[in-house]
């Protein structure tokens, strides 16, 4: 071999050797990460039944918070408190620059009195709307805390190795602030949450009390729908209930409006598109049986998963319940309240970190699902940085999904097992991400 020829297969030895470098460093960075998943798992569970046990509500996650920030402060970091009310966020910066990628958990329990047949299953109490409830962790936001908390732990024993930074979002309220208070994501992102440093990108995930343990289910673009709220209040004239004709009945008119509602859904809006769902939850109107009253109010929700639907769909909505009852003699006064965004995923970056969920959860364990009609303010930071959030298996291995309590229920419950690839998936995408860019 000449001489000439030794020298360019050196350099390409050289050039290779150099290239399989950070190749190699991220295969062993990743194994060490599922190490260190599978030896916090029972840490994790431990913490899961402990929240699970002592559920706070909306705006009032004052021991949860105390608990995750002392947490974060063990493991070194710079924690901040009482963001939009109870909120926490812990900075944790890599040994090498890079992006900061934000990674977030609900805290927040329901008003629900739980059912299910647990040795951590809640007792607690408390008043919501001025009524004595109990409070449940009946969405799995028990389990995203400690999930997070497990990857908080993970990346702080690696921290060396990554490349750019990472922001534990701890956020309050995800299920709504009570009455007459701001909170949530929306109050989080107002407060700065996405700045000091700035998030480049969003990572989150729900679990699923009808979704098989070891399975992700995700969705380019709209994953769960807006949620707006409306009011409808209808006036007519009050009068005997024996002689209807000398009054005009907001009763019988908000009945026809009810309808005329659902025929907005059914006969005027494009549902090949997108789905779109109105649904009237609660209707009060008069005092007595044979009093025909003077108003009667309608409260509903409106979910949809395309902007220029939800615009047309609230033009709609008032312009049908104020000529039904224009019709009748009567006046509707409409008022529609936008509270939840659409819960979007990135394209982009939903299909540069596939290859993550398939590799971490296994090829046939990641699935591509149809938009839900539920809704999720993990919206918010979506609005603002490039986002992808996902839902994560939480039903026992074999059940049939048909049996699973929904959430929101009484009887909801999560399989602990489930928890452990919520820990390698949130781990792994922030460490594949930082080596992408």
């Amino acid at each position: 071999m000449s001489k000439k020829y030794y020298n360019i297969l050196l350099a390409l030895s050289c050039i290779l050797f150099l290239i399989n470098q950070p190749v190699q460093a991220q295969k062993k960075l990743r194994q060490t990460i599922d190490r260190m998943a599978n030896e916090i798992e029972a840490k994790v569970i431990k913490w899961r039944h402990h929240i699970h046990q002592n559920p706070e509500l909306s705006n009032r996650e004052f021991k949860t918070a105390e608990m995750v920030a002392n947490h974060l402060k063990s493991l070194g970091m710079e924690v901040k408190t009482k963001i939009a009310h109870t909120g926490v966020v812990g900075i944790l910066k890599g040994g090498k620059p890079g992006p900061v990628v934000g990674l977030r958990a609900d805290m927040d329990a329901l008003p629900v009195t739980e059912r299910v047949d647990l040795p951590f299953a809640s007792k607690v109490r408390a008043k919501y709307n001025n009524k004595e409830t109990g409070v449940m962790h009946a969405c799995g936001h028990d389990t995203h805390v400690a999930i997070l908390m497990g990857v908080a732990e993970v990346l702080s024993k690696v921290k060396k190795d990554l490349r750019g930074t990472v922001k534990f979002v701890f956020q309050p309220a995800e299920e709504g602030a009570p009455p007459g208070e701001d909170g949530g994501a929306r109050m989080m992102v107002a407060e700065g949450v996405l700045k000091n440093p700035k998030v480049d990108v969003m990572f989150g995930l729900h679990i699923g009390s009808a979704i098989e343990v070891g399975t992700v289910c995700y969705r380019p673009r709209g994953l769960m729908a807006a949620s707006d709220r409306f009011v409808i209040k209808v006036k007519g004239k009050q009068t005997h209930g024996s002689t209807p004709w000398t009054g005009v009945d907001p009763i019988t008119v908000s009945a026809q409006i009810i309808g005329g509602l659902q025929t907005i859904i059914s006969r005027q809006t494009q549902l090949t598109k997108e789905a779109a769902v109105i649904s009237v939850g609660m209707i009060r109107g008069g005092i007595r049986s044979n009093i025909i009253p003077e108003e009667c109010e309608m409260i509903g929700t409106i979910r949809t998963l395309d902007t220029k639907m939800q615009d047309l769909i609230h033009k709609k909505i008032r312009l049908t319940a104020t000529k039904i009852a224009e019709s009748a003699g009567a006046t509707a006064e409409v008022n529609i309240q936008k509270h939840t965004p659409v819960t979007y995923n990135n394209p982009r970056l939903t299909a540069m970190m596939l290859p993550t969920l398939q590799r971490v959860a296994g090829r046939g364990k990641v699935r591509e699902v149809d938009a839900v009609t539920g809704a999720e303010d993990f919206s918010f930071y979506a609005l603002q940085v490039p986002s992808l959030f996902f839902f994560l298996g939480g039903m026992t291995p074999g059940q049939d999904p048909k049996t699973a309590a929904p959430h929101h229920t009484p009887d909801f419950r999560i399989n602990d097992k489930g928890m452990k690839l919520g820990i390698k998936m949130l781990s792994n995408l922030t460490v594949d991400y930082m080596m992408k860019k």
